[in-house]
């Protein structure tokens, strides 16, 4: 579902970055940290790129001199803390334009996205309701700050005007190629693998991962064009039985920016022209620091301890053990920085009675102990990192 990559938008890149920059960028941040050799290829002089196009195979990318200057004049949408005007003695954010992304759906299309928890009867949290919750309570406090703010989604309905119908082909397709050419129409009654081996799951899927997705990221690039996009999530552990969920005893925090590509990945050309056009944009310069700045913010407001991730496909992103470089279609998609937050754990036994509270002020009483709203703490922690980021890195 991915679009037909405009491999010119890559050449107009052409003498901004030396090897030295583009190799440090690449072994870094967005390879995996012992991953093997990518698809493409870079001498002392050029990149280049295989394009997966007869019409023209290759992508050649000249690079500067290490003492030259650039020779680029290609400038992104979005801007840096130091390319925004002097304040002035005006509002700390004034000028930053922020687009805050609530994470899924919510709603009546919770259950499907597996985004619906409950533990007793009447009661439940879904995510996509508590992150756009978040969001409007967190574009208040930033517009009183002089930030310009934009909601990627501004209702518990979804972006994409595509429906899971819409993917009953392509989800055949999928499943055909798989090697199952006669798939259950439908999941009713199934639960594990058999359940995702249906045409209404792989549909759903397309429609809530894919479609969804693909539709926030033309509101971002086309619409909004912000400086920065905020995707705003809620993490989980496994609860085991939808019908019957278990508490986790692990509540944690991690932030993550754009990165960590497996071969595999980029073996697709779409996502091989969308990794290095974050790259050659120099995304990653602005989008580290400012995850960073957000992540020690949250930790200290939130009190969690740092999720560690023991998979491949994500790495951490500089020294601080909150931030981690993955490869997710949202913050690859989106063209400018993107800090995506994913602060406590649904199904933690005390977050999960915090989250049903909704938002207050204040604290409440809670299993026999005073907190504070966990929607309340997500919403400082990311104020006080911005201010903290955009008020040591612009200009006075």
């Amino acid at each position: 579902m991915g679009k037909t990559p405009d491999w010119s938008r890559l050449e107009a890149y052409a003498g901004s970055m030396s090897k030295a920059e583009f190799e440090q960028a690449w072994q870094q941040i967005y390879s995996e940290k012992n991953g093997l050799p990518p698809p493409f290829k870079f001498t002392d002089t050029h990149l280049e790129v295989p394009t997966g196009q007869l019409a023209k195979t290759t992508c050649r990318i000249p690079f500067r001199a290490d003492k030259e200057a650039s020779t680029s004049d290609q400038k992104p949408s979005w801007r840096r803390a130091r390319d925004l005007p002097p304040l002035e003695e005006r509002p700390p954010l004034s000028d930053l334009h922020i687009a805050l992304d609530p994470g899924h759906i919510g709603g009546s299309w919770a259950m499907m996205e597996e985004r619906f928890l409950s533990f007793k009867p009447g009661e439940d949290i879904r995510e996509g309701d508590l992150s756009l919750l978040t969001a409007k309570i967190l574009k208040e406090r930033l517009v009183k700050e002089g930030a310009i703010v934009s909601l990627v989604r501004e209702s518990l309905d979804p972006v994409t005007t595509k429906r899971p119908a819409d993917f009953e082909a392509e989800s055949r397709k999928v499943l055909t190629d798989a090697g199952f050419p006669t798939p259950a129409a439908s999941y009713q009654g199934l639960t594990g693998d058999a359940k995702l081996l249906t045409v209404q799951w792989q549909s759903e899927k397309l429609f809530y991962r894919v479609s969804e997705i693909h539709a926030r990221g033309e509101r971002v690039n086309q619409q909004i064009k912000p400086d920065v996009v905020l995707c705003l999530h809620f993490n989980a552990e496994s609860w085991g039985d939808a019908t019957s969920p278990q508490f986790s005893p692990k509540n944690h925090l991690h932030v993550l920016v754009n990165g960590c590509y497996s071969p595999g990945e980029l073996q697709q050309q779409d996502v091989r022209f969308e990794m290095l056009l974050r790259l050659l944009s120099r995304v990653h310069e602005e989008e580290i620091p400012l995850a960073t700045t957000v992540a020690e913010s949250m930790a200290r407001v939130t009190r969690l301890p740092a999720y560690l991730y023991s998979t491949p496909n994500a790495r951490q992103a500089g020294s601080n053990p909150y931030v981690y470089a993955r490869n997710l279609l949202a913050n690859r998609l989106y063209e400018c920085p993107v800090v995506y937050l994913e602060p406590f754990v649904m199904n933690h036994e005390e977050t999960y009675h915090r989250l049903r509270g909704q938002h207050f002020l204040g604290r409440t009483l809670i299993g026999g102990k005073l907190v504070t709203s966990a929607i309340e703490d997500y919403v400082n922690g990311i104020v006080r990192g911005l201010l903290s980021y955009y008020q040591t890195n612009r200009p006075s």
